[in-house]
């Protein structure tokens, strides 16, 4: 496979003009520079031309002459954007999101017109939400939850080696794991987890698409899910529980801690993001493995290399390859200025695989020792739920490779989600020799 060798072969199409409101042509994707800048199965040959020929890349708009869009590759200027107050994280700040607002899908306008989540607020309300949040997520809390995760794991591995013919891996193992866990950790219903990764699966594949088709299945995801959202803070409110929601409700009416939309907000984004990240972590983490037969068996003949593992597959396909962040002022990176507004794309993937920062970054090595890996973030948005989809994840390749040692890939080109941002396969064939 070839790949282009300067700026000017890189096809990054452009986002369409502005157009009116109602209109089915006017929806845009706030992602397109990462989609065109390479393939779903593998973006990271194309992620390192960029970073090599053009490190800070401004994306032009088509028919927009205000502060647009630039994608930023090298792991220095992702880590140091991710850490620098000069970046906010509230997206729609942006004078080009604010221009095209009426062309968002309807549930990422709702989450800018007022139900937002910490995921796109700055300090103070990003520390405010942040610190009622964490309460439930702190290291010792979590691993206190490592006997209950171990026995799911088991049951599932249960369910699994009983399909001779073979399993799929995301189906039967890798979604339903962390969709109970942060359920119980809320406190809805583990046996509602289809339902959570259904709606979770359509909401993401508009953020990934401009079709007309998945923005209006989204927005029905997303209607179904608040509302069922809201009946259940409605019953915690009148039969509190030991879960989030109720910890979070008692915080609401005793100190005014958030409003009823954060309440909303947060909840829907610890649902979504506590299993969406972690299957896709284990789906992307198990397919690279199974490629690379020889770390597959490394992991196997010593399970307690599954720590490490999860750091390396962190960084070598992780789940979010990027975030987004809007520049509060003029800032110069090289010989380039990023107007103040303009959309900044930091690309997580492409910045995991530098050369400067990472020997052989191309390479699977599940034993990578430093490995500064950016696969959670950084700074003051680092993950939240870090270590509970450590803990996870650290428990299922260690299971995985003690139990399926001999288990193979039974396709070897899986489909990969449209959404560039949050990567994921929608589902892994698995047999068992």
């Amino acid at each position: 496979m070839s790949f282009a060798t300067s700026t000017s072969e890189i096809d990054l199409p452009e986002h369409p003009p502005p157009s009116s409101a109602g209109s089915s042509s006017s929806q845009f994707d706030l992602f397109l520079p990462l989609r065109s800048a390479g393939n779903l199965d593998d973006p990271y040959p194309m992620y390192g031309v960029i970073r090599t020929v053009r490190p800070v890349l401004e994306v032009p708009i088509e028919g927009w002459n205000g502060p647009g869009t630039w994608l930023l590759t090298r792991y220095r200027d992702v880590r140091e954007v991710l850490r620098d107050h000069r970046y906010s994280a509230d997206r729609t700040s942006a004078p080009f999101v604010k221009h095209n607002m009426d062309r968002l899908p309807d549930f990422l306008r709702q989450a800018a017109q007022g139900r937002r989540s910490m995921l796109i607020q700055d300090p103070p309300d990003h520390t405010r939400l942040r610190k009622l949040v964490n309460q439930a997520f702190t290291r010792r809390r979590i691993e206190a939850l490592r006997g209950h995760i171990e026995d799911l794991v088991r049951d599932l591995l249960d369910d699994v080696e009983r399909k001779l013919e073979g399993f799929d891996l995301i189906h039967d193992f890798a979604e339903p794991l962390p969709a109970i866990v942060i359920a119980e950790l809320l406190g809805v219903p583990p046996e509602d987890h289809r339902k959570f990764r259904g709606w979770s699966s359509r909401l993401i594949r508009a953020v990934g698409t401009a079709q007309d088709s998945d923005r209006e299945a989204a927005s029905e995801a997303n209607t179904a899910l608040i509302d069922y959202l809201a009946r259940t803070i409605a019953a915690r409110r009148a039969e509190p529980k030991d879960d989030l929601i109720s910890a979070m409700i008692a915080a609401q009416e005793e100190r005014d801690a958030l409003t009823e939309d954060e309440l909303l907000a947060t909840a829907n984004l610890l649902l979504i993001a506590g299993h969406e990240t972690t299957t896709n972590l284990i789906g992307n983490g198990m397919l690279a493995l199974l490629r690379e037969p020889e770390q597959w068996k490394r992991l196997c003949d010593d399970p307690t290399l599954a720590t490490s593992a999860v750091e390396e597959l962190l960084r070598f396909d992780g789940p979010v390859q990027a975030t987004v962040r809007v520049a509060k002022e003029d800032i110069a990176i090289d010989d380039k200025v990023i107007p103040e507004g303009s959309l900044v794309l930091v690309s997580i993937g492409a910045a995991n695989h530098d050369p400067e920062v990472f020997d052989e970054p191309d390479r699977l090595d599940i034993t990578r020792d430093p490995n500064p890996h950016l696969g959670f973030g950084f700074a003051t948005h680092f993950c939240l739920g870090a270590p509970l989809a450590r803990l996870e994840a650290e428990i299922a390749f260690r299971e995985l490779a003690r139990r399926l040692p001999n288990a193979q890939l039974l396709t070897e080109d899986p489909t990969y989600r449209e959404n560039p941002v949050l990567r994921g396969i929608e589902g892994l064939e698995v047999g068992l020799q």
